[in-house]
């Protein structure tokens, strides 16, 4: 207690906020349940590869021989049962990931089809649906959507009507991002693909992975999936890869998109590691944990703010299938009260303030607290939002659990201090 203290906890929030915690120990058992399976399934593909000391070496200039990068896109492909995986630090991002496995997969008078209705912001400039150079549009790749049902379910018949010929690819975005609808389970995204090839057998299925990875005993690859695709500065990366990102699929889908990253005819053989192989094994090996520790974190938040009478998405009974809480401030300066709260919780840049900005790739001005060892992870303890109704942040990361914690206790702090909340 005398710590929280020192850290700017009042009494007040430090044990409305130790009552909630007793509650949810029964749910805290069973993600690290699903740790330990996911952590076995790591440690078994990086035994069953031979994994050793020499794969941690460097290489540099085309990268020809890389046995540590090939090694890498082996145990991916084990892990997420596939046949083979890209796995480079050369994908700035996980939307840059998405871009390299839609962009090697589709073809001019192809047509995109998300069946979950609108994808995340950084996916529209990169679709055509607002207006940038080097879109799908200038391509001559159309788009649909089609949008979920007012209970958050698949709409079936709509999707079946719209998948004609053109259809090549559809994108299954797992997470909510910044939308209000539940992400999905590892079995809700199987069932969709199942329709959807019943419709068109030949279609490609592609997953948005980010913040997905290591909160299910399975991936989607597991329930069909052509391609499941993400970012290393998320889960997968455990906290220390410093950048990257992978697509673990189908031979054919995966070589399209290598194709993209490097140039036709080239394919995997090129691209050296440049001295990251070590972080993104060791972070790979952490990422089970990791995962768990997010989990704790956002199910914690849940807790707390629902008991505040603030919406809370996925509420804090309901199952999880990726690490983001969405917390439904209603109001703008709460929101960044919010923010303020988890950046003074952070261990880097603790002391500075977050102000909303004219963030690249976003339609509204965002705010977001990021005081991460790795610039932009939000594998670890960060929160953002758009400032727009119903004025939403959505809380993810924590590499440690006590730290996470401390961060929503600062979140719940800011606010309290400002009186924007009142703790009975």
């Amino acid at each position: 207690m005398n710590l929280y203290k020192a850290g700017g906890i009042s009494d007040e929030v430090y044990y409305y906020c130790e009552d909630r915690l007793e509650r949810l120990k029964s749910r805290f058992e069973e993600i690290d349940r699903i740790s330990e399976v996911n952590q076995l399934k790591v440690l078994l593909a990086m035994q069953k590869n031979n994994l050793s000391e020499r794969h941690f070496q460097s290489s540099t200039g085309y990268g020809y021989n890389d046995d540590g990068r090939d090694i890498i896109e082996k145990i991916y492909a084990d892990i997420f049962h596939t046949e083979d995986a890209l796995v480079r630090p050369h994908i700035t991002c996980g939307t840059h990931a998405l871009t390299l496995a839609l962009f090697g997969n589709l073809r001019p008078g192809d047509e995109l089809l998300s069946p979950v209705g609108k994808p995340y912001d950084t996916m529209e400039e990169i679709i055509g649906i607002r207006e940038q150079e080097g879109s799908f549009a200038e391509y001559g790749i159309t788009y649909k959507q089609v949008e979920l049902k007012s209970d958050g379910s698949f709409d079936l018949d709509a999707i079946k009507k719209a998948i004609n010929k053109k259809t090549k690819v559809v994108m299954i975005q797992r997470s909510k991002g910044y939308d209000s609808r539940p992400s999905f389970s590892v079995a809700q995204i199987g069932e969709l693909i199942s329709f959807v090839k019943s419709v068109k057998p030949d279609i490609i299925c592609m997953v948005d992975n980010c913040y997905g990875e290591f909160t299910e005993e399975i991936e989607p690859s597991d329930v069909g999936a052509d391609m499941c695709v993400g970012s290393l500065i998320k889960n997968p990366g455990g906290g220390l890869a410093p950048i990257g990102g992978y697509i673990a699929g189908k031979t054919s889908c995966v070589r399209n998109a290598v194709y993209r990253l490097t140039a036709p005819g080239l394919g995997k053989e090129l691209g050296a590691s440049l001295g990251v192989n070590r972080s993104f094994l060791q972070g790979l090996f952490l990422a089970p944990t990791v995962t768990a520790s997010a989990l704790k974190a956002a199910l914690f938040a849940a807790s707390v703010y629902s008991d505040l009478g603030f919406k809370t998405i996925p509420g804090p009974d309901e199952s999880r299938h990726d690490i983001i809480q969405a917390v439904v401030l209603e109001k703008a300066e709460r929101l960044i009260s919010f923010c303020r709260g988890i950046q003074k919780g952070a261990p880097v840049d603790s002391y500075v303030t977050p102000e909303p900005w004219d963030m690249p790739g976003y339609e509204d001005k965002v705010i977001m607290a990021a005081g991460s060892f790795i610039s932009g992870a939000s594998i670890e303890l960060s929160a953002d939002g758009p400032l727009r109704p119903p004025y939403t942040a959505f809380f993810q990361g924590g590499i440690t659990w006590p730290s996470a914690k401390f961060g929503i206790m600062m979140s719940l702090q800011d606010m309290y201090e400002n009186g924007l909340v009142t703790i009975n």
